[in-house]
């Protein structure tokens, strides 16, 4: 069995945390191989030798870019590099796996295609939220008609928190729009068949963070002939509501702690009626009752970010060794990213005057 060796450019939560953990389990071993990371601050370089045994460190990305016995790249840089480093990393001959967002605007988008398309090589960027199990779940109830047809759904990642780091800065081009934007807008738009919507209502604010970066985010997608999508980021939620609903013609459905719950009724099995334009006897309001069937998938077990991120380099090991169509195009993120800027073009902020980033 081909095992693919891997380097992480970026120790922080994502780098490690996330990919370098979910590579760490006993069944990934198999397949993939840390050899190198990266990372600026000393530490987080000597901690990640220590996890993975066998693997070089370096503080400057550009000295692993030369070690030829590296097969793949995962680019978990701040948000602002993750273009220009991904580029770069193509250009040195190797695949790709880059956090999102992919880019901030449609003209770096742009840019990430054409050099994948000049280099032939692989990239990938690591929308891993349309793998977690309630939402296949969806996808297959929404598919199944029960539901009949859809008119809205309900996507949110809430609650109350303040936030003070770099994921709040415009400069490193962050916000809650670019950090947990793209998990939700990437199922929003699984969920209208990767049509871009042909109208965007959204708005961008400030309630919580430190930064000069949004943290509440509300859009509308609209389209003819297609469910409204209303996508929620916000830091500003006391109460969080669930954070997939779908309200459609013969029933609904609804999302919470991996439980998944949907309820519809059948058109032969409700009674005859008739519009009635008259006064109704009685003064009476329109009743009757349904025979409701209800149905419920719990997750079987937790899933946590590692977890997602085994099963995603599972799918990304058959593309790269069996060339199996990869569940993610660059494609299908660029509609996201025509979202992304338009919500911005929308929704301009003020920004802080600060001195340049190190």
């Amino acid at each position: 069995m081909k095992k693919i060796r891997v380097g992480i450019i970026g120790q922080g939560r994502s780098g490690r945390s996330i990919h370098g953990l979910g590579f760490d389990d006993p069944a990934m071993r198999e397949t993939f191989q840390i050899v190198g990371v990266t990372d600026s601050i000393p530490e987080r370089c000597r901690e990640a030798c220590e996890e993975h045994p066998g693997c070089r460190a370096y503080t400057d990305y550009h000295e692993m870019l030369k070690d030829r016995s590296i097969d793949l790249v995962v680019n978990s840089t701040f948000n602002d590099q993750h273009v220009p480093v991904s580029i770069e990393c193509m250009e040195s001959g190797f695949d790709v796996v880059c956090e999102k967002p992919a880019a901030y605007t449609l003209a770096a988008m742009d840019k990430l295609i054409a050099c994948r398309n000049r280099t032939k090589r692989f990239i990938s960027i690591f929308q891993e939220a349309r793998l977690e199990p309630p939402f296949q779940k969806i996808m297959e109830v929404v598919k199944s008609g029960k539901l009949g047809r859809i008119f809205q759904i309900n996507l949110k990642s809430n609650g109350f928190n303040r936030r003070w780091d770099w994921q709040t800065l415009q400069c490193r081009e962050a916000g809650s729009l670019s950090n947990n934007g793209p998990h939700k807008l990437d199922q929003a738009l699984a969920l209208l068949d990767f049509a871009m919507p042909e109208r965007i209502v959204s708005v961008l604010g400030r309630a919580n963070t430190f930064g000069d970066a949004d943290d509440y985010v509300k859009i509308l997608l609209l389209s003819k002939d297609k469910p409204v999508v209303d996508v929620e980021v916000s830091s500003c939620a006391a109460y969080p509501a669930d954070p997939i609903q779908i309200y459609a013609e013969l029933g609904g459905l609804t999302v919470n702690s991996g439980c998944v719950k949907w309820k519809y009724y059948k058109r032969n099995e409700a009674p005859l009626r008739k519009l009635i334009t008259t006064p109704l006897e009685g003064r009476s309001y329109c009743s009757e009752k349904l025979h409701w069937y209800e149905e419920s998938w719990t997750d079987p077990e937790p899933v946590d970010a590692p977890w997602l991120a085994r099963r995603y380099y599972e799918q990304l090991y058959r593309t790269l060794t069996e060339g199996a169509p990869f569940y993610c195009t660059l494609e299908q993120v660029r509609l996201q990213i025509a979202v992304i800027e338009e919500c911005h073009r929308q929704n301009p902020l003020p920004k802080l005057r600060r001195t340049k980033l190190k």
